[in-house]
């Protein structure tokens, strides 16, 4: 949900239509529909205090099968409900996942190219990339702290850990299976990298730069996908759409269990 002035509203991406949705917080009638856009639309960063939204044209395929990547980054006006303008990201391909670091530039996982690409909010221009390490570097988060970067690369099964000031990689972690998420804790301390061939989470411990723990995710009955902390820390959501088509599982999970058994995997020697 995004608070324009005086107008509140919530903003969605519309993947299969190609579409970004203005729709009512109160009703979830849809507003007004931004139709305007290559193939395809995925997913959405917004800066409620700027009046923007960005979203990446990530191309016309899906992870794995994306023949013909895109290369655009498309700008929302959130009061004006209006797409106008586009940061063109070439000679980066594919641009997905992005968020936006305590320094105040926006980071993008372009996964064809294995980089993240860094964007300059008063310019609208890429001013950097930093090597991910991996053509399946689909998803990133941020640490709060803004000194690390973090890639889940899919089926390498490992988490690229960049130092985010230096915008250097740093190395990167192994994880049992294939990943299909990320999410990281509001102290820093705990990623959630989500496994994509067992309804699982890999609990990864920061400092140590390895996998800790690993969480059953209870009646899930196939690998979930995204995952996201609480505000308050107190509980991680997984969600998965690999179920019968048209459903969607949801697992929420207190945060805590990230201390309780489980297994463990060796990590990499992430330097401090």
């Amino acid at each position: 949900m995004t608070e324009a002035k005086s107008s509140r509203g919530m903003i969605a991406v519309d993947k299969m239509g190609t579409k970004v949705l203005f729709l009512n917080p109160a009703t979830y009638e849809t507003e007004v529909v931004l139709e305007d856009f290559p193939r395809t639309v995925h997913e959405l960063l917004m800066v409620p205090e700027a009046n923007l939204a960005y979203v990446p044209i990530f191309g016309d395929g899906i992870h794995g099968r994306n023949p013909n990547p895109g290369h655009l980054l498309c700008i929302i006006d959130l009061e004006k409900r209006a797409h106008v303008g586009d940061i063109d990201v070439r000679p980066y391909i594919a641009p997905h996942t992005l968020r936006l670091a305590p320094d105040g530039l926006i980071y993008i996982t372009c996964e064809n190219s294995a980089v993240v690409a860094v964007i300059d909010r008063s310019t609208h221009k890429v001013v950097d990339a930093i090597d991910s390490g991996s053509t399946n570097g689909h998803r990133l988060v941020i640490a709060p702290d803004g000194q690390r970067l973090y890639t889940e690369n899919e089926e390498d099964g490992t988490v690229s850990v960049i130092d985010l000031p230096r915008r250097k990689l740093l190395g990167k972690i192994k994880t049992p299976r294939p990943l299909a998420g990320i999410a990281i804790s509001a102290d820093g301390r705990t990623l959630v990298a989500v496994d994509d061939a067992q309804p699982s989470l890999f609990l990864i411990d920061t400092e140590d730069g390895r996998v800790t723990n690993e969480v059953r995710l209870e009646g899930v009955p196939k690998a979930a996908q995204i995952a996201r902390y609480a505000s308050d820390n107190s509980l991680i959501a997984v969600t998965s759409l690999n179920t019968r088509h048209g459903e969607l599982d949801r697992s929420v999970i207190p945060a805590a269990n990230r201390d309780q058994g489980g297994q463990s995997a060796d990590g990499y020697g992430i330097p401090r």
